[in-house]
């Protein structure tokens, strides 16, 4: 189950009637059935007025109803089998809507935001593909069966372009669509080709859409790819794919071009002046969007200043205009291995917005004061203008904070003492370290990976991490404070509870490891994955078990109804640091600034519609990334068919298992098809024991393998058992 948004209930923030109480209750419980609740969580969570005594009441009397079952210690679930008429889904017609999960299969699983996922059989998904918005009709089932529906209408489609290449037939053309697309082939007529011809890769606009599962696709071509080398080729159709156009409509542009760079008298004495303030960015090296920037100063009386500057997107980006609806259809920028697909067009991102050295530019900022012990005295929020004295790279600020000597080095070493002591102090009130590769490559001029290597997060990534942590915690802050008991409709950066039935499988787990887990309260489970992290640098068996921890949380999304961020243990978080590459920035940008002197209050509905979009096109580019990656590393092993390996057992499929290897962190394919007895895969995926044997394949297990086959079209990777390594 996908994390669902928190809905607001009418009706929350005072008392409510038993009947209502219990309506709110249900729906809590529908949107994670697994999930066990008691009384205090749920008057947490849901922000619920009544007494616990009161939601006690009316917990004991929907278990008493059948619609939840008792665990143990006060707690509750939901009980699949209720036909309770409180549950009841959408409609007198009993349809729901929600997004399309399509399976190996061709059957698939309604993403719908309360209750279970609904079962399609393959017969009845229409023409539905992974990732399209539907509307099913709910099927009569009986108690001891899993929703089922039927799909009726396809309300949105995920994807409307294809890559592929064009073959010629006597009346009509065939696009063969390329690397993994869901539609394997579009027709086009001849006088819709834009001039392409037989063998040219193209790129396709669906025009007419299948009917039923056997009718043709027919679109028409919109651009012809001159360049044909399989990577370029790929990356392009996992962006479309994923639903990301690769250029921006001319209308776009045209508005771009038309902003000027315009400093007047005016609009700088609205604004707090920095220029005269030492000010540096500190930015990966290849960088050429500069969000955010740092200034520090220290007053006579011995405390510090420290500005947090943020590009003032929202100067230019202005609501309604062609460039603002682009910036919130696509929401994000995309980071690919070897490319950038940008929010806004490349004179803002990379020019206007961005805080280049040595010339001025318009921010919104963030000042804190510090005093002797590190502690905040003051802060102040508004636009400012800054002049960068400095862009450093992330290995350029590193040889400061590593004592090279410079014009910098005193800032950067007092910025670095006071990063240290806020993430100290997070990590004390819970906030949990999770520690994750980053795969990066080395790329030829053709774009060829190489080399692999995992990226290394020394000060330098993480004193400016402390710093955007602390500007997006404290303006949340600053948003609630304001709002003084009547909610100012904001985008939280929310972060729910692990799932319990998942947090416990893994704490079972990793004791049979050897490592210890407490998750009795918030502070000790983060407190043993900050052991847990320690270990990985010591022991690459525990460094297995981060990946699998991070399985267990929830997903990080945006919405106006704060449940607090469980990862960071802080009970008001946002997005306030990047608004060039995020819409969820200009956002909080827009509502902070028209809350600094009066109070303003958005239409609530309308600001979770943009939030719950933003976070879907966040999980796009998040699997567009992660397939990048997945191309450059088959891309990185198709010249090493053969070669053996070293690597850690990282997945179960019921037909094999997954090896990560230890050098380029590739994930490949061990069929168990290849050994001479069968393995059972346990429930929780991860171990599966010989049948006949007994032996057992556990994640984390040290294995030497041999690549057997690498490709690109699938992008998949088989390997050959070689031996168990013996650490």
């Amino acid at each position: 189950m996908s994390n669902r948004r928190k809905k607001n209930y009418k009706g929350k923030g005072k008392k409510m009637s038993t009947q209502f109480l219990k309506k709110v209750l249900i729906r809590a419980f529908m949107r994670d059935p697994k999930k066990r609740l008691d009384a205090k969580q749920l008057k947490r969570k849901l922000k619920i007025n009544n007494s616990k005594d009161a939601i006690d009441h009316a917990l004991k009397s929907l278990h008493d109803e059948g619609v939840i079952i008792f665990v143990k210690d006060g707690k509750y679930r939901f009980n699949r089998q209720s036909d309770h008429p409180l549950i009841f889904r959408d409609s007198a017609k009993n349809t729901v809507t929600g997004k399309v999960d399509m399976t190996r299969s061709g059957a698939a699983y309604i993403l719908v935001e309360e209750g279970d996922d609904i079962y399609v059989p393959m017969r009845h998904t229409l023409n539905a593909m992974d990732g399209d918005t539907v509307k099913v009709e709910m099927r009569n089932k009986s108690n001891n069966s899993r929703p089922e529906g039927k799909i009726v209408d396809v309300i949105k489609r995920a994807v409307t372009q294809v890559v592929g290449r064009v073959w010629m037939h006597k009346h009509y053309a065939v696009v063969h669509t390329s690397f993994r697309s869901q539609i394997p082939e579009v027709y086009v007529k001849k006088e819709q080709l834009y001039g392409a011809k037989d063998k040219d890769y193209v790129l396709v606009s669906i025009t007419d859409w299948t009917k039923s599962q056997n009718k043709s696709i027919w679109g028409r071509v919109t651009q012809v790819i001159e360049d044909h080398n399989p990577a370029e080729i790929a990356m392009n159709t996992i962006l479309i794919n994923s639903g990301f156009e690769l250029s921006f409509p001319d209308e776009v542009l045209k508005e771009s071009e038309a902003i000027h760079e315009i400093y007047t008298d005016n609009e700088i004495a609205k604004r707090r002046d920095f220029r005269a303030i030492q000010t540096c960015t500190i930015d990966p090296a290849t960088a050429k969007d500069f969000d955010d920037a740092l200034s520090l100063e220290i007053k006579e009386n011995g405390h510090v200043e420290v500005g947090v500057h943020i590009a003032d997107v929202t100067h230019y980006l202005k609501p309604g205009s062609a460039l603002d609806k682009e910036a919130l259809d696509r929401s994000t920028s995309v980071y690919l291995v070897d490319r950038v697909i940008p929010m806004l067009p490349e004179k803002l991102s990379n020019n206007l917005c961005s805080l280049m050295p040595r010339v001025d530019r318009f921010t919104f900022s963030a000042v804190f004061t510090f005093d002797e012990k590190i502690n905040i005295i003051d802060q102040w929020y508004g636009k400012g203008i800054i002049h960068s004295d400095e862009r450093f790279s992330y290995e350029e600020a590193q040889e400061y904070l590593e004592g090279k000597e410079g014009e910098f080095s005193s800032s950067l070493l007092k910025l670095n003492e006071i990063a240290h002591a806020l993430r100290k102090k997070r990590y004390k009130n819970g906030a949990i370290a999770f520690e994750s590769d980053e795969v990066r490559f080395k790329l030829d001029d053709t774009g060829k990976p190489i080399g692999v290597y995992v990226k290394q997060r020394k000060d330098a990534h993480l004193l400016i991490e402390d710093f955007m942590l602390l500007a997006n915690q404290k303006v949340a802050e600053y948003i609630h404070k304001k709002a003084k008991g009547q909610e100012i409709p904001f985008v939280y950066r929310i972060h729910d509870e692990p799932n319990e039935e998942k947090l416990q499988d893994f704490i079972a787990y990793a004791a049979d490891m050897g490592f210890k887990m407490d998750a009795s309260t918030q502070k000790q489970f983060a407190k043993s994955i900050l052991e847990l992290s320690k270990k990985a640098k010591e022991n690459e068996l525990f460094k297995m078990l981060e990946p699998l921890a991070i399985r267990t949380m929830s997903k990080a999304s945006y919405s106006t109804d704060n449940i607090g961020h469980f990862g960071l243990a802080l009970t008001y978080y946002t997005h306030f640091t990047s608004p060039i590459r995020r819409y969820s920035d200009v956002l909080v940008h827009r509502v902070l600034f028209e809350n600094l002197e009066g109070t303003n209050r958005w239409n609530k509905t309308q600001l979770q519609a943009k939030c719950d979009h933003i976070s879907a096109q966040e999980r796009k580019a998040m699997k567009a990334e992660r397939e990048s990656i997945k191309f450059k590393q088959v891309e990185f092993l198709q010249d090493k068919i053969g070669e053996e390996f070293e690597g850690r057992v990282s997945g179960f499929l019921d037909r094999g298992f997954f090896v990560e290897l230890i050098e380029s962190k590739a994930e490949g394919l061990v069929s168990f098809g290849d050994f001479d007895e069968v393995y059972n895969v346990a429930e929780n995926k991860l171990k599966a024991t010989g049948k006949r044997s007994g032996n057992e394949i556990v994640i984390g297990m040290p294995i030497k393998v041999k690549i057997t086959d690498a490709n690109l079209e699938t992008m998949q990777i088989e390997m050959e058992l070689i031996s168990l390594v013996v650490d």
